[in-house]
């Protein structure tokens, strides 16, 4: 019987998290907007909610993301600096957006909790460049 050691790459665990706080905080620009159209507050307190739900999913991504660290079969596709940057100033948008969107009425979304959005979602999608580049990189090494 012949014995050969192969190397697995298990599966990161930061791959389940990472997409909510990207999908939440994308769907909180849509009802910023659609608050700052319409007035009418159930879009406020949905982007209020959106806010938390992406806040602690991203807290989940954030210690899974340590998890993989330790986990000596995911190392090497863990994410690289940019990406990890990227995420962290994204979740440090979205506390200070969150802080802003507690207020009451028009003043907490317009102006400051709508560009706080938005600029969350840029960052969001630079951050998408980086994990792709880095993702296609990483398929390149295994092939």
């Amino acid at each position: 019987m012949q014995s050969s050691q192969t190397h697995s790459i298990g599966y990161p665990l930061q791959r389940l998290f990472v997409p909510i706080p990207f999908v939440c905080f994308t769907l909180t620009l849509a009802t910023d907007i659609l608050f700052w159209q319409t007035a009418n507050l159930m879009w406020q307190n949905f982007s209020a909610w959106l806010l938390f739900a992406g806040l602690v999913g991203g807290s989940l991504a954030v210690l899974a993301g340590i998890i993989d660290l330790l986990r000596p079969s995911t190392r090497i596709s863990r994410p690289g600096f940019a990406e990890i940057t990227g995420f962290l100033i994204v979740l440090a948008l979205a506390v200070l957006n969150s802080l802003v969107h507690a207020g009451d009425g028009w003043t907490a979304v317009v102006p400051n909790g709508l560009a706080l959005s938005a600029g969350t979602f840029l960052v969001i999608l630079l951050t998408l460049v980086f994990a792709a580049r880095s993702e296609r990189a990483l398929n390149w090494r295994m092939s």
